[in-house]
């Protein structure tokens, strides 16, 4: 363990024993607020556990202690234990990673967007938002039928997104009928199945108010994956990957932790502060580019963006599935992850949503 390492280890476990033992608090009454053993909790006050992302927000809570500086210390830590096995490409890597990196936990890159075009269309997807609210409760059989109809769009379109060869009908055959297809295999009628579930389940988190997290977004990508990939189903990448066709490299797998924790923590800064579908666009973009996930991230991604739409009142966004739509879709996503240029795929999803709330009116009959 390097020098660097030990001397910030020693750091972060000066500031929380420090202000623990100021303010008089018992280690295991300190163990009870964060719901664990009191042997955990001494482990991570004495730096031998590396606490959770979790478990630092509720120490800082309990103990005033500023968030961002246990958060800094520990991605230090977190960084430089990693680096400290591959000395010989610590230069390289940390010059390849900064720039993308540094625009993944940029509070600031909305600045590049031309405000007053976005808040325009922005603030006429929030009328249609409001008209399509007021307008509930639906006949349940209208609804009923509404449901089978954008459901099953929804899936076609996002399994063509991926190559996925089942025609729109067929798609309908499988998820609403349980017919099975001659002369397409059992992993494209998995993938069918599979969304179809996955979208029934983002519908319960939203009735059950259950927000997005890391155990949300790791469900639904083990739904995804389930009976195609065992191993791969919710569990983070631990090899690189390559996109086909894309100058986009996502980042090295000794890095998604560290990335993950600051995706999540991006959400819980934003979720009050963004229009929701600009934080539902943030959240899908990021998913995609970070690609934790050996296979799937973007059925998930999209999942994730349409979990936080419809948290907050807005209907599903439906990419389209033919290779203009998806060219333009890959396309947008690019110029985000290669030049950090979003106005495309924001104006993108904004249409996508614009389309969908007016046809969920026009079918409501409004």
């Amino acid at each position: 363990m390097t020098n660097f390492v030990m001397k910030n280890i020693v750091k972060m476990k000066k500031i929380i024993e420090n202000k623990r033992k100021e303010l008089g608090i018992k280690i295991y009454e300190l163990a009870n607020k964060l719901a664990i053993d009191s042997s955990l909790m001494s482990r991570i006050l004495s730096g031998e556990r590396m606490p959770t992302d979790k478990q630092l927000l509720q120490l800082s809570q309990l103990l005033s202690i500023d968030y961002n500086d246990l958060i800094k210390e520990k991605l230090q830590l977190q960084i430089m234990s990693i680096l400290g096995e591959y000395p010989e490409m610590a230069e390289d890597v940390l010059k390849a990673t900064e720039e993308r990196i540094s625009y993944l936990s940029s509070e600031n890159k909305f600045e590049i967007i031309d405000t007053a075009e976005v808040d325009d269309a922005l603030e006429e997807l929030t009328n249609l938002q409001t008209r399509w609210s007021n307008k509930k409760p639906l006949n349940p059989l209208q609804l009923e039928k509404m449901k089978e109809y954008f459901h099953t769009e929804y899936t076609y379109n996002s399994n063509k997104i991926e190559g996925n060869t089942l025609s729109f009908q067929e798609t309908h055959l499988v998820v609403n009928e349980g017919i099975t297809i001659g002369g397409k295999s059992v992993k494209e009628h998995l993938e069918v199945i599979n969304h179809q579930e996955a979208i029934d389940l983002i519908i319960d988190f939203v009735s059950n108010k259950i927000d997005f997290n890391e155990s949300v977004l790791k469900q639904i990508h083990q739904l995804i994956l389930k009976g195609i990939d065992k191993r791969g189903a919710g569990v983070y990448r631990t090899v690189p990957v390559m996109i086909s066709g894309s100058l986009h490299n996502p980042p090295a797998p000794f890095l998604l932790d560290s990335l993950m924790e600051d995706y999540f923590r991006f959400y819980r800064l934003h979720k009050n502060k963004l229009h929701p579908v600009v934080l539902a666009a943030e959240m899908h973009e990021r998913l995609v580019s970070i690609h934790p996930f050996i296979d799937g991230n973007g059925r998930t991604s999209r999942l994730v963006m349409n979990l936080i739409l419809l948290q907050n009142g807005f209907t599903i966004v439906n990419l389209k599935g033919s290779l203009e739509d998806r060219q333009q879709y890959y396309k947008s996503l690019e110029a985000v992850q290669v030049n950090h240029e979003s106005r495309d795929f924001y104006n993108l999803i904004i249409e996508r949503a614009k389309d969908s709330l007016e046809k969920h009116l026009n079918l409501a009959g409004v």
